[in-house]
């Protein structure tokens, strides 16, 4: 049976991955017949979050790689998404509910559907993210001392 869209495509860090990123990819996969998922590098973690990722690149690749939702992964050196589309040509975009309204989605969003795409926004899991995970994570060491 064939899905709602051809081709997909998403992006993230993924960092220290959890339940929150395999939702997003297996949501992903439930409408979309093949899903590129672009993980960034550590240089674009560090250039726009201004910090490094616990997981080096190459390990978080290899991780989304074996997802089996995912069809293709590609690094994410820039986080312009218009050159992505350009690209993968693909039929939609997913991305977590948190950047609903932002105006580069909403500008984003337009861009895209004059092309023939559109934007999904899933519910982001709010119970867990890296930040979350990395705060335990850091209270745990600490606590150690």
């Amino acid at each position: 049976m064939s899905k709602k869209y051809k081709i997909g495509y998403t992006s993230g860090v993924f960092d220290l991955f959890h339940v929150g990123h395999l939702n997003l990819l297996k949501k992903a996969k439930e409408q979309c017949d093949y899903l590129i998922v672009s993980v960034s590098t550590d240089e674009l973690v560090l250039n726009y979050k201004n910090k490094q990722p616990v997981v080096p690149f190459s390990e978080r690749a290899s991780i989304v790689e074996a997802i089996k939702y995912v069809d293709k992964v590609v690094p994410q050196q820039s986080r312009e998404k218009m050159k992505a589309y350009e690209e993968f040509q693909f039929d939609v975009m997913f991305v977590g509910d948190d950047w609903k309204g932002d105006p580069l989605w909403v500008k984003l969003q337009y861009d895209l559907e004059k092309r023939g795409s559109t934007v999904v926004y899933f519910s982001y899991t709010k119970e867990i993210s890296s930040t979350l995970l990395k705060g335990v994570l850091n209270k745990i060491y600490s606590d150690k001392k």
